[in-house]
Parts: C-alpha cells; structure tokens; sequence
C-alpha cells in the first residue's frame, strides 16, 4: 500500500487501518550472520517457533534468547518465551517487542514452502557431515 498523503494524520490513520494480510510485512525480522549466509536473504518474516535475540528495549531484556510463543498481527506485536514482567497484583505477563526490534536465530523448519526447499544446516555437526559426503562425491 503506497502512502500517497504527507499529512502526518493521514499517514496514521492508514498505518493503523491497514487490512491484516498487508501488515506481514511488517513482521519482517533481520537474519543473523549464518542465517543470511544460508539462506541467502536479509530479513524473513518471523513465525510462532521461531528463536529469535532481542536486540532493543528495555536493558532487562536486550541479549536475550526465546521461542515466540504468539504474535498479534492487529497489534503488531510479538511475544517471547520467558520474558515476563511482573504486574502489581503480582501475576506475570509477558512483555511485547516490536519485530523491528528482535533478530531471527534459528527458524522452525516445519513449513516448506517458507524456505523453498532449502534445507538449512544448524548444527555444527550437520555441517560437518555435509562437508565429508561432498569430499567423498568428488
């Protein structure tokens, strides 16, 4: 959806309003160094299952590691495992990040289509056997 307004309201207004199947782009996370090598893409949409560091925000949470257990495309927002706060009657929740604000470690490779059809190495050990049949096939 193009922006085709410069007023501030406008450009708001549509951010906000924006139907459900245009805001997955915005769901788009940045790939760590091994991932983008892999698979040979900057950013990828982020899913349930998918392990993901935190790299802005509070400073209690930056550095950390998680599954994300939920994402609300409404709100754009995704949740992480094991990142809580405490709210004042006691009961934790668990915090929302932004996924501009979050970088894609290790992807859930259930769905096919989503890498199509790469297969991604992430186990050194994976590596490794990889490198010795391409040494045997030669």
């Amino acid at each position: 959806m193009i922006l085709t307004s410069s007023k501030p309201k406008k450009q708001r207004k549509q951010h906000y309003t924006r139907p459900l199947h245009l805001k997955e782009k915005e769901f788009s996370m940045h790939l760590n160094k091994a991932l983008r090598k892999a698979l040979g893409k900057r950013s990828l949409e982020g899913r349930k299952g998918d392990t993901v560091r935190i790299m802005r925000g509070d400073e209690k949470f930056v550095g950390k590691q998680g599954k994300i257990t939920a994402v609300k495309r409404s709100k754009i927002q995704v949740f992480v495992e094991n990142v809580t706060r405490k709210k004042m009657n006691g009961t934790e929740i668990q915090v929302p990040f932004k996924p501009s604000n979050l970088e894609l470690v290790a992807l859930e490779e259930k769905d096919n289509r989503r890498l199509k059809g790469k297969k991604i190495a992430t186990t050194a050990a994976e590596k490794k056997d990889d490198k010795k049949v391409k040494k045997n096939g030669e």
